[in-house]
């Protein structure tokens, strides 16, 4: 890869440069904490990492974090996995959330959009009162620290509360979005057993009603843990037998009581899906994730009490927890429910324009898509408050960069970033103070030392590796749910290189500092940002009586797209005919998600396995983007090498 320096697609100015919370908060840290006052960002985050406790100190102390009784050290344990952050500390995340109802009760803290397109407020001083009714409701009904309490629920005010009430309870959060079928729900929610449900009876979307009651119905039956259900009636239907309702929950004028709770303290679990087995559900700590976010998104986003932040999200994917913890630095959250392209593919950008949005937070895949459908953001919209547009879910395309940049503003700031859910932010992306390349990430992000390696463990500067973080961030997971000897969390990240991270991205670390992102080294599905395992795809699919076996691969494009084929391996006399098609498409669609529904169903002779009998991905996907086959597979290790051949020949004929 050349290591040119290429001129930058965008250069702050000056004066934005001054005004960044991130250059204020070095000048701070140089004068208290021995920062460097010179350099600027590079010498800023070697910083950061190198001395990492007195950089987090910084940090909590520059956003004043509340600690109810005071911590001991920053780091009492920099081990991976196992770091043990601000031991001795408590605190609360629902009580940073919403500190700003304090001096500005009657703005607005959320902003509420349907496919109407028309925002609606909830002020600060109206959120914190139904958090304070809500948290009060739960406590009478039982509901402890530590109690895992679980969200069906679009992306609206009712879930933001729920998470809020829930936090200041010191209880447990876990949501998944009303698409998601009624297996894909119980493989996540089954594992946390809640003992309360807060769930919609529909949703709206695309310009249809989508009626859940049944799969509620069906998510009561199988969740024995159980104590309340709560009815959020979002189509107006009245509640079930045995159902509290909403309104009644969160009618009382009561202050929120914010349990103090230890720092490592689960504030919600997250789920990610392997290749193999139950989704991952990821368990991150109050006091990780106020300190991770406030950086992320007063630091990096450069975030404060005059923005608006809008990410299209849903309640299934950590940029909606992401999103909500907007409220941490005073901002104005966007909370829409509806399709990213109803009534047409411009859909969110008449959203930004419509709540005054400054930082617009959306998919490369959708960028791409108002690319492709000749969408003119800047002529058709008033975009003039927008300051930044941020993408991840993959990596944002050059093609992506320049489009935005003719299409919406010259000088507007394009921060491609990359994290994942199992630390709920990023690794590298935005910072306000940085030039802007095609194609590429700003930076790696504060306090996290993110490095490429190859496969022995040496660092790479300009060529591609694996991504790895080599120190400890507050955010990691504290555990995994039903993991108890800590064996799954080992395996999933420290395995290839024991104590340090290894997340399962390709990464090139620029010699300028910059970050590029290849996709996927593992085979996870990752569609618009949302991940999802493919045994999730083999049992639902193979449950068809005509599916012997099936393969599903997703292939990052070099324009940016992503395509996910499924291959099905029939049974004796069964045919690929419109009929199967539909069946197979509809049952991915209705018991997992709309989005995992394959791009194509291809027939193939049959499925390639590893010689202990375990589905062969990477290799294929890595046949399917041009790898020749000796160095896509060790021939040793594969059962039948004849089938990979169809793999390469497909691929052949795609290129």
């Amino acid at each position: 890869m050349s290591t040119v320096n290429p001129p930058p697609l965008w250069q702050p100015d000056p004066q934005r440069i001054a005004q960044a919370q991130i250059t204020k908060f070095q000048a701070w840290a140089a004068e208290h904490h021995g920062a460097p006052a010179e350099g600027g960002y590079a010498a800023l985050h070697r910083w950061s990492v190198e001395e990492l406790d007195t950089f987090w100190k910084a940090v909590a102390e520059w956003f004043d974090v509340r600690f109810a009784t005071p911590w001991t050290r920053v780091l009492g344990d920099r081990s991976m996995p196992g770091a043990q952050w601000f031991p001795g500390a408590t605190l609360n995340y629902a009580e940073h959330a919403l500190r700003a109802a304090a001096d500005r009760a009657d703005e607005p803290a959320l902003l509420h959009v349907d496919e109407t397109h028309e925002p609606r407020p909830v002020t600060w001083s109206e959120l914190r009162r139904q958090v304070g009714s809500l948290a009060a409701e739960l406590r009478a009904l039982g509901v402890r620290p530590g109690d895992r309490v679980s969200g069906y629920l679009p992306n609206i005010p009712q879930a933001v509360v729920a998470l809020l009430a829930t936090a200041a309870v010191g209880a447990v959060w876990t949501s998944c979005a009303p698409d998601f079928g009624a297996r894909g729900v119980l493989d996540r929610f089954q594992q946390v057993e809640p003992v309360v449900l807060f769930a919609v009876d529909g949703y709206r979307y695309g310009g249809k009603e989508h009626d859940r009651r049944g799969i509620v119905a069906e998510l009561r039956r199988e969740l024995p843990s159980l104590r309340a259900v709560v009815h959020v009636p979002l189509l107006g239907t009245d509640a079930p037998e045995g159902a509290l309702n909403w309104a009644d929950l969160t009618a009382a004028d009561t202050d929120p009581v914010f349990e103090q709770v230890p720092f490592e303290h689960p504030l919600w679990v997250l789920y990610s899906s392997g290749t193999t087995g139950l989704p991952k559900a990821i368990v991150q700590s109050q006091g990780g994730i106020l300190v991770e976010h406030l950086k992320q998104l007063g630091l990096h986003c450069d975030l404060g009490p005059r923005d608006r932040f809008f990410w299209y999200t849903s309640t299934g994917w950590m940029m909606w927890n992401f999103l909500v913890s907007g409220l941490l630095t005073g901002t104005t959250i966007v909370l829409y429910d509806g399709s990213p392209g109803y009534p047409d593919t411009a859909a969110q950008w008449r959203v930004a324009e419509r709540t005054g949005t400054t930082l617009f937070g959306t998919s490369a895949a959708y960028v791409m898509a108002c690319r492709k459908a000749g969408v003119h953001p800047s002529r058709d919209f008033d975009l003039s408050r927008v300051q930044c547009v941020a993408t991840t879910g993959s990596p944002l395309p050059p093609d992506g960069f320049r489009w935005l940049h003719d299409e919406v503003r010259h000088d507007l700031w394009i921060a491609s970033v990359s994290g994942g859910t199992d630390v709920c932010s990023c690794f590298a992306g935005a910072v306000p103070t940085l030039p802007v390349h095609v194609g590429e990430l700003q930076a790696p992000c504060l306090g996290t030392d993110l490095q490429s390696w190859d496969p022995s463990g040496a660092p790479l500067v300009d060529e591609v590796g694996e991504l790895v973080v080599t120190n400890p961030m507050p955010s990691m997971p504290i555990h995994f749910w039903n993991d108890p000897d800590g064996s799954r969390y080992r395996d999933s990240y420290f395995t290839m290189y024991p104590g340090v991270w290894r997340h399962g991205d390709w990464i090139t670390l620029t010699s300028r500092g910059s970050v590029i992102i290849h996709g996927r080294s593992d085979s996870t599905l990752n569609r618009q940002g949302v991940r999802m395992g493919s045994a999730d795809i083999y049992e639902a699919v193979e449950r068809l009586p005509e599916i012997k076996e099936s393969l599903v691969i997703g292939v990052e494009q070099p324009d940016g797209g992503y395509w996910m084929p499924l291959f099905v391996h029939l049974a004796p006399g069964a045919v690929l005919d419109d009929a199967l098609l539909e069946r197979i498409k509809r049952t991915i669609r209705e018991q997992l998600s709309p989005r995992h529904v394959p791009d194509e169903v291809i027939e193939v002779p049959g499925i390639p396995h590893t010689l202990t009998g375990k589905r062969i991905e990477v290799p294929v996907k890595r046949l399917l983007q041009g790898t020749p086959l000796e160095k896509a597979v060790n021939p040793g290790s594969v059962d039948n090498l004849d089938l990979l051949r169809f793999y390469e020949d497909l691929a052949r004929k795609r290129a």
